[in-house]
């Protein structure tokens, strides 16, 4: 990528190589004979790079991959194990086991990534748990399992003899003032308790562990490398943190995070194989896989983990990255299914049925929590990111733990006195999908029964009675609480996600529509839009579906997701009939939350941290041309180029040295302009050094020579220095009448770094990635310098 200059990211940046065809003796010797300056003309030369050295064709952190050159490389591989396939029964084998390792990579990954999401489960679940007690039968019994073998009945399965309370068990009652507030202490310690280690260990160990991790592998999977992001003490850290900050209670889910963990899965895993370790362009179909994966353990949504893949995430999803997607998301699945980390043989807490059909005119009521959820993801993306760039901006950012810390507090401290605060947030989307039998015991199923109309498990629209009411006015001191901590929390210096506090924020809203929706056709049963389809003793209003599909309206709004969105919702409930229901309030809320500012809060995120991410959902529609972005402008000096066989060692170094360009064009001469290819820096002093140890004769005023045939030099001239295997020879070029539109699109399509510019096949300039992000920007009214990653 020649984008980042060296001084502002003190890395060096990224190399290109391009191996051309040798003979089978180059490559066995490692070096062929040179032909240099002797006496006759005979003398040996060497082809200096003819065996691949160690750094020439990798990357440095901070840089692009060259997406054509990997896929390049990955296709002249594959041949080359074609073709000896044919010759003995060992490289046939070998052909075998290198198909096939793919889908054995899909398979450890699979395994490894359900294996992690049930230990975080039920971690993450105990801990909760231990906010407000512990179990006398085995402390490490949260109190759900605790109650199991307890002889209790049904309505009081939860106040089990064996589950004690930090008042009992400190005090000896669990009644009274000063019990309650004993258990309101022993929730904030324990809940600040959980966050200060959680931000600790990110903070002293993966600093990259925190957040959700999303808008990263977005950037990583369209060719950037942020080295160590997806790096085994990333992946150790934030599955501990992950279950200290969901366990803390602080307005956070765990399933962004899970789709990084995966991914960290999927990178390490990938070094067990070469194919995978040695080409990035191939390792980037194993992480859009372990994407997957990671949204099929996070909602037991195997279909919809593919496709939050392909529509979220990916950059690059080939045919058979869907085949191997859905493989590695199948095995996830099944391994988190044998876990069965809920007890309950569900992938999630929240898993529901439905039975009951809706009627058409319910698409209103369903309509309008769209755009609710709309409304809601354009004010938290716009609050969110006001906040986030204050703290990057302000003192804020230098007192991670103290912010942490603060927020925990505040959190728990609003959270404890209400029961639906108090409860951890899968639990409550659990409660508000809930459908109300006739054993329930919550407060919202406390309606008036009049059992003589009850028919089998189905119970007719009933009056709400005090508990319900109560629950109400709870519920929306909830709602009130959830949207605006949510801000505040959602890219804090731990792991968070955002799914499980968005549909919260919906299932909250759409369960007090809901109810108002149920109790108006109990009470108006006559009105013309109910007469129709709810007659007196029917149930035909269930509120855990419009909590589902607010829920939905509300993800969508802060994530833009549509398809994936639905398909992850009604793999959820496991009901078709559902589908309208959430397709229009996913629409709704994307075409709202659309009007008011177009980015998700991934991209919202990627803009903020200046990732060089070209989005590729986005139209460039404005009449530029390559002449008007390119470098260098009218006024700048001249493009620094290097000529093909007239340079020395020394000259080239000269150039490396003042300049702090990531690459050269190379020219027949400065006279001409003709292009002949380009170098990367990277490979030019790689290569240079390894001659100046490895190679007789090689001074600094040798000359270097990137054509097959170097030009005569006297007799008395050091050895010449042939660099041709490290040139590319075929550099992207456009003419520099060439639209900025068109440029736009090779950009985003072939995953170009760098882009030349010529005009009658002269040289003239050269655009690059960084370029083209800045124009967008500067077209956009926004600040071009904020292309920088930061």
């Amino acid at each position: 990528l020649l984008f980042f200059p060296l001084n502002d990211c003190k890395h060096s940046l990224s190399s290109r190589t391009r191996i051309l065809g040798m003979s089978t003796q180059a490559r066995q010797s490692g070096f062929s004979s040179y032909n240099g300056g002797g006496m006759n003309g005979t003398s040996t030369m060497m082809d200096f790079l003819e065996e691949p050295l160690p750094g020439v064709g990798t990357y440095e952190d901070f840089n692009t991959i060259d997406w054509v050159r990997e896929k390049s490389r990955d296709r002249d591989r594959h041949r080359e194990i074609t073709n000896r396939s044919k010759e003995s029964t060992w490289a046939l084998l070998h052909s075998v086991s290198d198909a096939f390792s793919g889908w054995l990579l899909m398979l450890l990954v699979g395994l490894l990534a359900g294996s992690l999401a049930g230990l975080i489960d039920i971690s993450a679940h105990w801990m909760t748990d231990l906010k407000e007690g512990v179990c006398l039968a085995g402390f490490w019994f949260n109190h759900e399992h605790c109650c199991w073998k307890s002889n209790t009945t049904f309505t009081d399965r939860d106040k089990c003899p064996e589950w004690k309370s930090w008042s009992q068990l400190i005090l000896g009652h669990g009644e009274g003032a000063f019990a309650y507030i004993l258990n309101y202490f022993m929730y904030v310690i324990w809940a600040l308790m959980f966050s200060l280690l959680a931000v600790l260990l990110v903070k002293g160990f993966a600093p990259y562990a925190c957040g959700s991790g999303i808008p990263e592998i977005k950037t990583i999977l369209s060719g950037f490398i942020i080295r160590g992001y997806l790096g085994k003490w990333t992946l150790v850290i934030k599955t501990i943190t992950l279950v200290l900050a969901v366990s803390s209670g602080l307005s956070l889910g765990k399933e962004g995070p899970l789709v990084h963990v995966a991914c960290c899965c999927g990178n390490i895993l990938c070094h067990l194989f070469t194919k995978y370790r040695k080409n990035e362009a191939k390792r980037r179909e194993v992480l859009s896989a372990a994407a997957a994966a990671g949204v099929s353990v996070a909602f037991g949504a195997p279909i919809g983990g593919v496709l939050f893949s392909l529509e979220e995430v990916s950059y690059y999803f080939p045919l058979k990255t869907l085949w191997r997607s859905f493989f590695a998301a199948l095995v996830a699945a099944f391994t988190l299914r044998s876990i069965n980390p809920f007890g309950n043989s569900r992938l999630v807490l929240f898993y529901v049925e439905f039975h009951m059909p809706w009627h058409l005119l319910e698409l209103v009521p369903f309509i309008l929590l769209g755009i609710f959820g709309g409304l809601w993801g354009a004010f938290f993306i716009r609050s969110n990111i006001a906040w986030c760039r204050r703290r990057k901006t302000t003192r804020l950012g230098k007192y991670p733990v103290l912010e942490v810390l603060v927020v925990t507090a505040i959190t728990a401290i609003l959270a404890f006195p209400n029961e639906y605060t108090r409860m951890s947030t899968s639990e409550l989307i659990s409660e508000l999908f809930n459908d109300c039998g006739i054993l329930d015991s919550s407060k919202l199923c406390e309606y008036v029964n009049d059992f003589n109309s009850t028919k089998g498990d189905d119970l007719p629209d009933r009056a709400a009675g005090p508990g319900v009411y109560t629950a109400m006015w709870q519920l929306a001191l909830a709602l009130i609480m959830k949207v605006f901590i949510t801000i505040f929390t959602f890219g804090m210096k731990v792991p968070s996600g955002l799914f499980i506090p968005s549909m919260a924020v919906g299932a909250i809203a759409g369960r007090l529509l809901g109810v108002a929706v149920e109790q108006l056709a109990f009470y108006h049963h006559d009105w013309a839009i109910f007469s129709g389809w709810c007659s007196p003793g029917a149930d035909c209003i269930t509120p855990g579906l419009y909590a589902m599909v607010g829920a939905a309206a509300c993800l969508g709004g802060v994530t833009r997701m549509t398809v994936s969105l639905v398909v992850i919702m009604f793999e959820l409930t496991g009901g078709l009939e559902y589908i309208v229901p959430l397709m229009a309030a996913a629409m709704t809320s994307k075409w709202v939350a659309d009007a008011i500012g177009r980015e998700g809060i991934y991209d919202a995120h990627i803009r903020l941290n200046g990732y060089p991410f070209l989005e590729a959902k986005e139209e460039f529609s404005h009449k530029t041309r390559a002449m008007d972005v390119m470098r260098p402008r009218k006024s700048d000096p001249a493009l620094t180029v290097i000529t093909q066989d007239t340079m020395t060692v020394e000259d080239v170094e000269a150039i490396v040295s003042s300049t702090t360009y990531s690459g050269y064009p190379v020219v027949v001469s400065r006279a001409s302009q003709r292009l002949v290819g380009f170098v990367l820096r990277r490979d030019l002093i790689i290569s240079i050094e390894n001659a100046r140890k490895k190679q007789d004769g090689i001074v600094s005023t040798s000359v270097i020579c990137f054509t097959d045939y170097c030009p005569p030099l006297p007799p008395s001239s050091p050895s010449v220095l042939k660099l041709r295997s490290i040139l590319d020879l075929s550099p992207f070029t456009v003419t520099d009448e060439t639209p900025m539109e068109i440029v736009v699109d090779i950009f985003r399509k072939l995953g170009l770094r760098q882009c030349l510019v010529t005009h009658n096949g002269k040289l003239l300039g050269i655009i690059t990635k960084k370029d083209v992000l800045k124009h967008i920007a500067q077209m956009a009214n926004q600040d071009p310098e904020s292309i920088l990653f930061n």
